[in-house]
């Protein structure tokens, strides 16, 4: 694993897949942009713009929009409350009246207002384009959802219980944690991206910012990517292992 000027790369990945990847036929903008960044990377991205839009055009009859896409109601819906989501004091604000666990993920594809979701997606690019290939894309996504849970999970059990949280960032932390767990196995320079890490961690304490949803992700990516290396001879293993990691924030937040 050796360092790039943007994430990492691994030189036997590299190469075993400048072999083994059957150039597309097609030269359209979408085909090329997926082929450069990975499918999965590339679909995550979708489909946090995607519920962008959506809240924003729900935020429209609310006087919101494209710039104040919280003004939906579906954006409070899916956003995570913790109170909400362990169901202990049923608000007016959660709409069943009972424990709404799935926040912890839904509100891992939400983000308040343009600026937030162009840093996460950009981030996302960054490190994904990288550790999608070096895992495949069904781990990566794996590790991602495991990474936005633990986040979840952190904010619902430490924060304020009326609180609100949105964005990507827990999985976009976890990516930072799994990247470190990997490159410190294939014994590369962590040193630039320690940096980087300190750096997004010292930007996590300032106001409006989630500095548990950033630890709990940091922490569930390095765990499913040490997870996932240290079995990597026993696929079944890893799935097993992946399934616990996905239903233990769930287990926590319901306890």
């Amino acid at each position: 694993m050796s360092a790039a000027s943007v994430g990492f790369h691994c030189p036997e990945c590299v190469r075993e897949g400048r072999a083994s990847v059957r150039r597309p036929r097609s030269t359209g903008a979408v085909r090329r942009f997926a082929g450069r960044w990975g499918p999965a990377t590339t679909t995550l991205v979708g489909l946090n713009v995607a519920a962008y839009l959506v809240t924003a055009l729900l935020a429209l009859p609310n006087n919101g929009g494209l710039i104040q896409n919280s003004a939906s109601a579906l954006f409070h819906d899916l956003s995570l409350i913790p109170v909400c989501a362990t169901g202990e004091l049923p608000l007016v604000v959660c709409p069943t009246g009972g424990a709404e666990p799935w926040r912890l993920l839904t509100s891992a594809f939400l983000h308040y207002g343009l600026f937030h979701l162009i840093m996460n997606m950009l981030a996302l690019l960054v490190l994904g384009v990288d550790l999608e290939r070096y895992l495949g894309w069904a781990k990566f996504v794996a590790l991602y959802l495991v990474s936005a849970l633990f986040g979840g999970a952190a904010v619902t059990l430490f924060a304020e219980p009326i609180s609100e949280t949105v964005g990507a960032s827990g999985g976009v932390f976890g990516l930072l944690g799994a990247a470190v767990v990997v490159i410190r196995f294939n014994r590369g320079d962590l040193r630039p991206l320690i940096s980087v890490l300190v750096l997004n961690l010292v930007i996590s304490l300032l106001p409006g910012i989630s500095l548990l949803g950033h630890l709990g992700g940091l922490v569930g990516g390095g765990l499913a990517a040490a997870l996932l290396i240290l079995a990597r001879r026993q696929p079944t293993l890893q799935w097993v292992g992946i399934g616990a990691l996905m239903v233990l924030p769930f287990a926590a937040v319901l306890a």
